[in-house]
């Protein structure tokens, strides 16, 4: 078998990394730390535009978002790295640790809440409000998690194992839009009230805007995405073997 052989039967197998490597360490750290920071992030809700400005005859919407969607999409972009070049099983431990340090995070503010407050302490009840609503953005943020990640992981490689090495754009679109369809419509389903969405319209407008921001930005990322995946299955020694 010539070398040229070699190489395309090589792109026609289903290849993972051993997970047991620096690389897959620092990508499993980042991924927890954009998890609990994005669940913070979470509790303020965040509105574009008043609904009183207009272009021409056009009226403005009011936007409505929250702040974990300034990194929450970085996690998906992690998990779309972790599982294809680790595969399912790395994807799924990731999503578990992740899973592990949410709750962690919200048990040590649970617990600081109810320690008392020094005499100079005037943020008490600011603080409350912020943990109890972080308690209900961390049900929403996990149960949506969990659901979107397992899908967006599990397309990911499912789709690799028919097309092998070939295509990774569309399994990095494909399977973003289906976790992220999951994710975004379970997260503002639980959490659109702690944060002030209380109507129809407005929680159709939180579901659209979010789905479309976090899909845009993992789509105008994709070729670092790209690049980042090229440059792993190259450095990781055990991913052709």
């Amino acid at each position: 078998m010539s070398s040229a052989d070699t190489a395309d039967h090589r792109t026609r197998e289903v290849h993972f990394a051993s997970r047991g490597s620096s690389y897959f360490d620092v990508l499993l750290a980042v991924f927890c730390v954009v998890l609990v920071v994005s669940n913070i992030a979470a509790t303020k809700g965040t509105q574009f535009f008043s609904g009183d400005v207009s272009i021409g005859p056009v009226q403005i919407l009011p936007v409505f978002s929250d702040g974990g969607a300034v990194l929450f999409p970085l996690a998906y972009i992690i998990g779309d790295v972790i599982s294809e070049v680790y595969g399912l099983r790395a994807a799924r431990r990731a999503i578990l640790v992740g899973f592990g340090t949410a709750i962690l995070t919200f048990l040590t503010f649970l617990a600081v809440m109810k320690l008392p407050s020094a005499e100079f302490y005037d943020n008490q009840a600011a603080f409350e409000s912020v943990v109890w609503s972080g308690g209900q953005i961390v049900a929403a943020s996990l149960v949506a998690y969990v659901v979107g990640q397992f899908l967006n992981s599990y397309v990911l490689v499912r789709m690799k194992a028919r097309s092998a090495e070939p295509g990774l754009w569309r399994r990095l679109a494909g399977s973003t839009g289906v976790g992220e369809a999951a994710d975004t419509f379970i997260f503002c389903a639980i959490a659109a009230s702690a944060i002030g969405i209380t109507t129809g319209g407005q929680f159709l407008n939180y579901v659209v805007v979010g789905f479309v921001f976090k899909c845009a930005v993992e789509l105008l990322v994709m070729p670092v995405t790209m690049i980042v995946i090229r440059i792993l299955k190259q450095r990781e020694p055990s991913y052709w073997s």
